[in-house]
């Protein structure tokens, strides 16, 4: 048996690579891929050479990066973490055949796991299978910056998503993936408004397909506008919270403008080339603000035991159960051939094509 796998050889160069298929070992269990989502951020940086990852050494246990080898050298030959697959054999009782589950093994046409390390996620028959791209690791990812503004107000005390959102007003930086399931996150959860800014105007369409208000940053000054809006008391005006999802300085700094005066940007961005034209001396330090950065890594301290990555899978489903029609309908761009993906990520890095979420499948 023969498995494919797509392999970043180089900045620019990715390839399909045939291997053999891994033996099935005691306790572990085969599956064979339905589905496999790209992520335009964390992917795309590998294909461009622009992840630290690529350049310096990552010291876990200090939790720096140090100059040194690069934890991550070419060639890179595990890329994503949306997949969808299918058990098609298995040598542990806890993985039945036949089972469709979301995990998060890269981009190759079948994969052999151990359940006692990896997360198999089994998708509930009423869902789309296409959809459980989002299960393992995409939505938790947006579900945890939900979580972060649940902490932020309630500390370790937090019951529900809704804790952060509900019943506040909530801007949403960013129009690609992450901005528009979290900002669907804070709209199921009882945010009394949510508005998405973004300059892309096929981005704001599609915000605006899944229900969702939208602004275009550069129209007016979106800042001036939420504000006259939003209003809380004399002096107190703006967004209860600012989810900040697109890597670029003038989001963050956007999102810093669109506060109420102590209020938090929860930001869920990956800046690949840093963010050097955020000003904090301007509203940050005269409005009080902060900054907590959601990292898919870790839960807001104190709360793994009861918010461990399960839950936030099964606040995925739940979310999926309720919008799984439009988020199949608008979000989800392209369902694409396994065997075009090279082509397909050195297009998407190099913007000879734009896509809001490519699948791709066998």
């Amino acid at each position: 048996m023969r498995d494919r796998v797509v392999v970043v050889s180089g900045p620019g160069r990715v390839e399909l690579v045939e291997q053999d298929a891994a033996e099935l070992r005691d306790g572990a269990f085969r599956v064979r891929t339905l589905f496999s989502g790209v992520s335009a951020g964390t992917e795309l940086s590998f294909v461009k050479g622009t992840n630290p990852y690529l350049n310096v050494t990552w010291n876990a246990g200090l939790g720096l990066f140090q100059p040194g080898a690069a934890s991550t050298p070419y060639p890179v030959t595990r890329l994503g973490y949306m997949q969808v697959g299918r058990v098609v054999e298995s040598r542990t009782p806890a993985v039945a055949v036949g089972t469709v589950g979301a995990m998060t093994y890269g981009h190759r046409t079948s994969h052999v796991a151990d359940p006692l390390t990896e997360r198999f996620v089994p998708l509930p028959d009423d869902l789309d299978p296409l959809l459980g791209v989002y299960v393992a690791h995409m939505g938790p990812i947006c579900a945890n910056g939900v979580l972060h503004a649940a902490a932020d107000l309630c500390g370790t005390d937090v019951r529900s998503l809704g804790d952060g959102v509900a019943g506040r007003r909530v801007a949403v930086v960013g129009g690609g993936v992450v901005a528009l399931l979290t900002a669907l996150f804070a709209r199921r959860h009882g945010a009394a408004s949510v508005v998405v800014l973004d300059p892309t105007p096929q981005r704001r369409a599609v915000a605006g397909a899944l229900g969702l208000e939208t602004l275009d940053p550069g129209v007016d000054d979106p800042a001036v506008v939420l504000k006259t809006r939003w209003n809380h008391a004399p002096g107190d005006r703006g967004a209860d919270v600012v989810f900040q999802c697109r890597g670029q300085a003038w989001a963050l700094q956007l999102a810093l403008r669109l506060l109420r005066p102590q209020g938090t940007v929860i930001d869920l961005a990956f800046y690949q080339t840093g963010a050097d034209a955020v000003r904090f001396g301007e509203e940050f330090h005269h409005n009080g603000l902060s900054l907590r950065c959601a990292q898919i890594g870790r839960v807001p301290r104190g709360l793994a035991p009861t918010w461990d990555r399960e839950r936030l899978s099964a606040e995925t489903i739940d979310l999926l159960r309720a919008y799984g029609d439009p988020i199949r309908t608008h979000l989800v761009s392209a369902v694409v051939p396994f065997d075009q993906a090279p082509e397909l990520l050195t297009d998407l890095a190099e913007r000879r094509r734009q896509e809001l979420q490519v699948v791709l499948t066998g």
